[in-house]
């Protein structure tokens, strides 16, 4: 990768990157193409990375689906796979991990332990190895957008990180490779992390800005699905994580919920009035 990378650099070309853990769908394309159209040449890296999962979390039944994945993206143009194994990304006895402290331990990091500590050491590495001058997240993992920010700037990484937008399904959910996980039934349930954002949406744009009272809204209409268990209703600083007492210069309205045994996130954001 890094010999690559080095002729790629040669060529005067710009490089975008996609960092994902595949099972890949119409959301890492969307970041793809932001790529292609920033960027003279792209790469995709494909790694599950076990730095970041919790031991009773769902490392070993992670969709993995690299045949599909490596067609989608040659039909999507893209330059270079990389798709490194745990051993070489983790070779044995490292003992070297990246923490971005404090903002790490908020929302999905006060949730999942650990969580970010292995997202950050990951995506420092990977951002050493390729070297890209532009790098795409989705906004749907708005929290990790703000580690990452935070680790660029603390760490002066030559590196620009671009946050595209949620991709949906027609029906509002947020495309997730851990959709997959999801039965008949509790896709429509998952429905509902959606339904709370837009009910919080709509509860601001007629007037409301008491942030408790928001919160209390988007919390009420999880529990309208019985099958839905939440795990957060926050509305945060999109930059810092924390919470907010007024939505004067905009926000971050956050949920995660987990519909039968799966954890799924969703966001939007409130934007300054």
């Amino acid at each position: 990768m890094k010999a690559v990378r080095r002729e790629i650099t040669r060529s005067g070309r710009t490089l975008g990157f996609v960092p994902t853990m595949g099972a890949l769908h119409d959301g890492h394309a969307s970041l793809v193409r932001a790529s292609k159209t920033q960027c003279q040449a792209t790469v995709v890296s494909i790694f599950v990375n076990p730095l970041q999962f919790a031991p009773t979390e769902d490392l070993d039944k992670y969709p993995r689906t690299m045949e599909r994945d490596s067609q989608l993206l040659q039909e999507l143009g893209v330059e270079v796979l990389y798709a490194p194994t745990v051993e070489e990304m983790y070779p044995a006895g490292a003992t070297t991990y990246v923490e971005v402290a404090g903002i790490s331990d908020r929302l999905d990091g006060g949730s999942r332990p650990g969580h970010f500590r292995g997202v950050a050491t990951v995506v420092a590495k990977l951002f050493e190895i390729v070297r890209p001058d532009c790098a795409f997240f989705g906004q749907k993992d708005a929290a990790q957008v703000a580690v990452l920010r935070r680790m660029v700037r603390d760490l002066d990484m030559d590196v620009e990180l671009v946050v595209c937008p949620i991709v949906r399904e027609k029906d509002g959910l947020a495309m997730s490779s851990r959709n997959a996980y999801l039965s008949p039934v509790e896709r429509k349930q998952a429905l509902i992390l959606n339904r709370s954002l837009m009910r919080v949406q709509h509860t601001a744009d007629t007037g409301e800005r008491e942030v408790a009272k928001l919160i209390e809204t988007g919390k009420s209409v999880i529990g309208e699905e019985p099958g839905a268990r939440l795990d957060y209703f926050a509305i945060v600083d999109p930059d810092t994580l924390e919470p907010v007492s007024d939505l004067s210069r905009g926000a971050l309205v956050a949920v995660a919920a987990y519909v039968g045994i799966t954890r799924l996130i969703d966001n939007i954001l409130l934007v300054p009035r």
